[in-house]
């Protein structure tokens, strides 16, 4: 396996110790600090209800994220999605990859490769990615309104690498 240099822009405030990428700060924290927590909450919430809490706050957070990012880039429809599944992708969440997207019908899938948290979990027979699954709606959401469109959708996950019988996860997108 090849080591490459980070791909995305790491700026540090040299006197608040901020991080900021793309006009966004940013946090660094080792994986096995981020999953454990999160192993943590779920221990005493249970899965079903903490994917909930998450559900919401992401796809809130992936909102945001979209309408910064493509007014800092100039950026507008299936261009900002491909930028977000990028930009996760180049910060270790995994590799996020656009099997279809089409913002007419609002409808999308993005297959998920090397999951940080089926890395920390393995094959433990349900799906352990749920924390991105709002992710996608808000993103969708967010292009959609941008565009004028009245479609909301949401996002759920079909399978997981933590499964048996799947290497890799399956999100889909669409409309409410």
């Amino acid at each position: 396996m090849a080591k490459i240099a980070p791909q995305l822009p790491i700026e540090v405030d040299s006197e608040t110790g901020v991080w900021t990428s793309d006009a966004l700060p940013m946090l660094y924290v080792p994986r096995h600090f981020f999953v454990n927590n999160h192993m943590g909450i779920e221990e005493v919430l249970g899965a079903e209800a903490y994917a909930e809490i998450l559900y919401k706050a992401g796809y809130k957070s992936a909102w945001h994220w979209c309408e910064k990012e493509a007014e800092c880039h100039g950026l507008e429809g299936v261009a900002v999605f491909e930028h977000y599944m990028k930009r996760l992708s180049q910060r270790g969440w995994g590799l996020f990859k656009i099997q279809d997207i089409d913002l007419d019908q609002g409808t999308a899938s993005v297959k998920l490769e090397h999951s940080a948290f089926v890395y920390v979990y393995g094959k433990v027979g349900r799906k352990v990615d749920y924390m991105f699954t709002g992710w996608f709606a808000g993103a969708m959401d967010q292009i959609l309104e941008a565009r004028g469109s009245k479609i909301r959708t949401v996002a759920e996950q079909v399978y997981g690498g933590s499964e048996e019988g799947h290497d890799d996860g399956l999100f889909i997108v669409k409309p409410l």
